[in-house]
């Protein structure tokens, strides 16, 4: 069973940069074959890696809604859809990706929406390790079909806002029964030092700071290049601190 990494934070934070770096590290360190999943609606994780825009999961499931018998004579209609998912996974080098899109609407057909998400859970189990990047509302997730998480990283600015909104997501995922094996919090793009303003904020909000990744210049070059964050070299601040991050994580896999 794959070992499932959710990454969770406001649209800003740069939960899509740690999800992409959280890749590399887990690459770099052997564990793979990997499956990325972008459950955002707004979707950039695919630049991030160097992968171009795929049809989403989204995109395919209004085809089934608006075609729901158009399936090919002697197989299922669940074995139509993971074929059809199959075609949909972008391959790189030690990894795959699916991407999500935007969210299932109040018109969606449910049996479809539970066909989706079955196969994608099925699809999910044939990897070492799954990295899914959410929204904050953890859409995605609170929709699977086993609802289950190894690790849940939650994504943050080092600001009172930040410490507010990281306070609103754990207990989002607390009122959802995640069934989250365990929360850590990432605190983004710091300088090293944090102001007893924000320091206060963090403590009132009942926060312990697991993580801090560095503001890292080289990660601005590559976005600006449109470069895969997966080349980052080994001097890069934000990419040595997730790979300690990862080397942690999968130790304390026992599986």
């Amino acid at each position: 069973m794959a070992f499932r990494i959710a990454v969770a934070g406001k649209g800003g934070t740069g939960k899509s940069t740690l999800a992409a770096l959280l890749c590399r590290s887990l690459l770099k360190r052997g564990t793979r074959p990997l499956l990325v999943v972008d459950a955002d609606p707004n979707s950039c994780l695919p630049e991030k890696l160097g992968l171009k825009a795929q049809r989403t999961m989204g995109e395919l499931r209004e085809e089934l809604r608006d075609d729901p018998e158009k399936v090919p004579a002697g197989i299922s209609k669940t074995e139509w859809i993971e074929r059809l998912i199959n075609q949909e996974v972008a391959e790189a080098a030690g990894f795959d990706m699916v991407v999500m899109g935007r969210q299932e609407g109040p018109s969606c057909y449910c049996y479809i929406n539970n066909l989706l998400r079955n196969c994608l859970d099925k699809l999910g189990d044939q990897y070492a390790a799954v990295i899914i990047d959410n929204e904050a509302g953890m859409e995605h997730i609170s929709r699977r079909s086993n609802g289950a998480v190894d690790v849940l990283l939650v994504v943050c600015q080092p600001n009172p806002t930040g410490a507010r909104t990281a306070a609103r997501i754990i207990e989002l995922a607390d009122s959802l029964d995640l069934q989250v094996g365990r929360q850590l919090l990432v605190l983004n793009s710091t300088s090293g030092t944090r102001t007893p303003a924000v320091q206060a904020a963090f403590d009132a909000a009942g926060l312990r700071i697991d993580t801090c990744v560095p503001l890292d210049p080289a990660i601005l070059d590559f976005d600006a290049e449109e470069r895969s964050l997966i080349e980052l070299p080994e001097e890069s601040p934000a990419a040595t601190v997730i790979d300690a991050l990862a080397e942690t994580l999968m130790k304390e896999d026992q599986r």
